[in-house]
């Protein structure tokens, strides 16, 4: 018995496309909607202050997939040049149960939670949209902003970060890699003014202090605050015309945890979106949210595109058990 080995190097050269990414999350929304996956919300642990690591597992039977994702986040990394998201993903025979594949966690997190973004944004945001405003220049500002490229026609992105030196080097990645111009937003109101997509991408904090007021969301943006409530105070959230998650009763259990205490309680699922059971926007001045916890669903989804593809092209290191 064998299982094949990718470390982070090997995941980031096999490199599926953002748009399989981006198909593969909508064919499992769809999934989800119909009540044909499995997943329990995901439990963690939290061993210093707004840091996490949880125990994502999820079973998509239309797909031939199961597995888990053991994630950690911790913000305080980023002071001592380490990641803020690591973690390793473990897929399982769904036959036998016998692990047939580990890899490194960086990569499929960092794509599909785009990606998750990305198929909301298809249902929920203006098809003319064209200014996105991205706060947190770091992994997630860009993989957001390259799902969005696949979807949109984007002409400007409005860049912030409480780092001056992130904005810029963002700013250089982006119109280097997607050819998109970008300006670098002096302050959180100069990047969400004007957008049609924002994006919050910080660090994720149990008690944040938000800052993004209800007047600064433009009538008919979409916003995706990955970072989930950190960025914005409860008042925009309960003005909105209609609030998104990937998963209600996740969202619940993050509730019970201490996050999301000022959060409207009327929710719709984006499973149900993709699925048809919920409409999506209805006329352009509509502003919606779409507040993506990040599923292990979405990590089965994106994991065994690069096993798959990493076999084929003889990359990874196979053990055994």
């Amino acid at each position: 018995m064998k299982m094949l080995y990718l470390a982070r190097a090997d995941v980031e050269r096999v490199a599926v496309p953002m748009p399989e990414v981006i198909h593969s999350l909508e064919r499992m929304f769809f999934e989800k909607g119909m009540g044909r996956t499995e997943m329990p919300p995901k439990p963690g642990i939290h061993p210093q202050t707004d840091a996490f690591i949880h125990a994502m597992p999820a079973y998509i039977p239309s797909m031939a997939v199961a597995g888990i994702k053991w994630v950690s986040g911790f913000p305080q990394n980023l002071n001592k040049g380490l990641a803020y998201i690591s973690g390793l993903i473990v897929l399982n025979d769904v036959k036998t149960g016998i692990p047939i594949c580990v890899m490194d966690a960086t990569w499929v997190t960092a794509q599909r939670t785009g990606a998750a973004t990305a198929v909301a944004a298809k249902y929920l945001a203006r098809p003319d949209a064209s200014v996105v405003g991205i706060l947190g220049c770091g992994v997630q500002g860009y993989s957001n902003l390259e799902a969005l490229h696949c979807q949109f026609t984007i002409t400007c992105v409005q860049a912030y970060d409480l780092d001056p030196e992130k904005s810029r080097v963002y700013k250089e990645r982006v119109e280097t890699s997607l050819q998109i111009p970008v300006e670098i937003a002096t302050s959180p109101e100069q990047a969400v003014r004007r957008a049609d997509l924002v994006v919050t991408a910080g660090p994720i904090l149990k008690h944040p202090t938000p800052s993004i007021e209800d007047n600064w969301l433009a009538a008919g943006a979409f916003a995706s605050p990955v970072d989930y409530d950190s960025y914005w105070k409860p008042e925009v959230f309960a003005r909105a015309d209609k609030v998104f998650t990937d998963d209600i009763a996740q969202l619940e259990y993050h509730r019970q945890a201490g996050y999301f205490q000022q959060f409207p309680s009327n929710l719709f699922d984006l499973g149900d979106l993709v699925a048809g059971k919920v409409p999506g926007r209805e006329n352009d001045a509509e502003r919606i949210f779409a507040v993506n916890l990040g599923l292990a669903l979405d990590d089965m989804a994106t994991a065994p595109l690069i096993s798959r593809r990493a076999l084929e092209l003889g990359v990874g290191i196979e053990l055994d058990l």
